[in-house]
């Protein structure tokens, strides 16, 4: 029998009007929400099974990071302060080749702790050994959008290896987990993937009937190879192979020109914006606002703790909106109710399911996070999107739930070992030859 349970807050609903209700009240059955509202004149009278009294702290909907590879987060402050393509062929590339199930596993349960903490509830992770990554999102309860990266600079042989595990992947794990659970096809990026490659994967795709995840114009090296390899921009270049044909989600989109965003509008592309990772490793800053304005969906995306140095999306929100003032001198670019959205309802579109997640309403799924609010960061209480976006940090969160399941209540993890996973992967990297 399903359990039904009403959490008493102020709801910050991020629904079509950005509706706060500061004496409100969430209730779900099961997964689902059931009702968003006042709260009921007399909580022990409300027929739940459970009622849940946290008065003047904010419940919002979960956060959805919409780029990462958790399994990295084993090389949190390995390489730091280097451009990006030494970062990856010097110190990144070298290491993950030595990368075993095992080393991902514990390096994927680091990052689980991590986003569970700092109020993630949906994440795409694009990496190896995804088996063993769903398995460990299934045990620990979060939801993901989860990719098998294909790097292709390799021999055919191995390509084709490749995209037949991500075929099986994709085959055996879309949709499991109770639904928590799907996937994307993804080539690592056009400079890292001949044509033939990336329309074999996208050939793929369209049989499999999935999206597809990609870097994209991250660096304006990355542009310049791609023009110099090919004759076109990355983005002409993959609207030529029938890529945006396809429900597409790119990751990073710095160096794009108007006429590129005017292409990524046309074929409803979503992007990931990486604002840190962006910045820690000067790759630039994406031109979000011009993004927004043409109705570009924009999400928010940590890359990866190896290049952030962490996975909390409060960050890569405050950013996101104080940022894009800075540069273009404009104190509302990206507005915090703006701001908000990425992180939520666009993020629930950067994973194409905007129709089940991404805000607080009857019939969504009841991913959810609370922030304890009665701390002297959050007052006096003018305006709780304010507090979210400006004040807030992830630290901040005390529960944490999905598809109905705390996995986080009062600070408490639920579902992960916290103390055996960091030692498992201190002892994991002592591995690696470095």
């Amino acid at each position: 029998m399903k359990k039904t349970i009403l959490i008493h807050a102020t709801v910050i609903t991020v629904n079509d009007t950005n509706e706060v209700i500061y004496d409100g009240a969430v209730a779900f059955e099961g997964n689902k929400i059931t009702y968003v509202g006042p709260t009921p004149e007399d909580l022990t009278e409300a027929g739940y099974d459970e009622v849940i009294d946290q008065k003047g702290d904010y419940i919002l909907p979960g956060l959805i990071n919409t780029h990462g590879h958790a399994g990295m987060s084993l090389l949190r402050g390995y390489a730091d302060d280097l451009p990006l393509q030494q970062w990856l062929e010097d110190k990144m590339w070298p290491l993950e080749a030595q990368f075993t199930g095992d080393t991902v596993k514990w390096g994927t349960q680091l990052s689980l702790i991590e986003m569970i903490r700092t109020g993630t509830t949906t994440f795409v992770d694009m990496y190896d050994h995804m088996d063993v990554v769903a398995k460990e999102v299934d045990a620990a309860g979060m939801r993901a959008r989860l990719c098998r990266g294909m790097i292709g600079l390799c021999s055919e042989e191995e390509r084709q290896t490749k995209l037949k595990d991500a075929t099986l992947f994709a085959k055996e794990w879309h949709n499991q987990a109770d639904g928590r659970i799907t996937v994307m096809m993804a080539p690592h990026a056009p400079y890292t993937c001949s044509p033939e490659f990336i329309t074999q994967i996208i050939e793929k795709a369209d049989e499999l009937s999935l999206p597809l995840h990609i870097h994209m114009s991250e660096t304006a090296w990355e542009v310049g190879q791609n023009e110099k390899d090919y004759g076109l921009r990355p983005v002409a270049h993959l609207e030529k192979l029938g890529m945006f044909n396809r429900p597409t989600l790119v990751a990073h989109a710095v160096h794009l020109t108007d006429e590129e965003i005017d292409i990524l509008a046309k074929y409803n592309v979503r992007v990931s914006h990486n604002v840190v990772s962006n910045l820690k490793l000067a790759s630039g800053v994406a031109p979000v606002p011009k993004m927004l304005a043409k109705g570009v969906s924009v999400s928010l995306g940590t890359d990866s703790s190896a290049s952030n140095n962490n996975l909390n999306l409060f960050e890569e929100l405050k950013l996101a909106a104080i940022l894009h003032k800075g540069v273009n001198n404009d104190p509302v670019a990206v507005p915090a109710e703006e701001a908000l959205r990425m992180a939520t309802r666009y993020g629930a579109e950067g994973v194409f399911q905007e129709e089940t997640l991404g805000s607080i309403e009857v019939g969504k799924q009841a991913d959810l996070i609370v922030l304890d609010s009665h701390q002297a960061h959050f007052h006096p209480a003018h305006q709780p999107i304010s507090h979210v976006v400006y004040a807030a940090n992830g630290r901040d969160v005390k529960d944490t739930i999905v598809a109905g399941k705390f996995l986080m209540r009062n600070h408490k993890l639920l579902t992960i070992d916290e103390e055996r996973a960091i030692y498992e992967a201190n002892r994991v990297f002592q591995t690696l030859k470095r």
